[in-house]
């Protein structure tokens, strides 16, 4: 991680913008996509780019926003 600049960076020490990674639908229906902290956005950040290309997304932290 590079110390000098603040933020998130893949595996090869390049920035990571949360703007340009895709959330997938699980992502948008999910309680933590509007409150989460700044620590779950990454922790969001990094489990969305670990599996993209995959044809499923999984997610433990998952939580729905509304109880129906």
């Amino acid at each position: 991680m590079n110390e000098e600049t603040p933020g998130c960076y893949d595996d090869e020490g390049s920035t990571m913008d949360p703007d340009l990674v895709i959330k997938p639908g699980l992502c948008i229906l999910c309680r933590n996509d509007d409150t989460g902290g700044k620590k779950e956005q990454i922790l969001c950040l990094l489990n969305r780019t670990d599996q993209k290309g995959h044809m499923t997304f999984e997610c433990d932290a998952y939580e729905p926003k509304h109880n129906c």
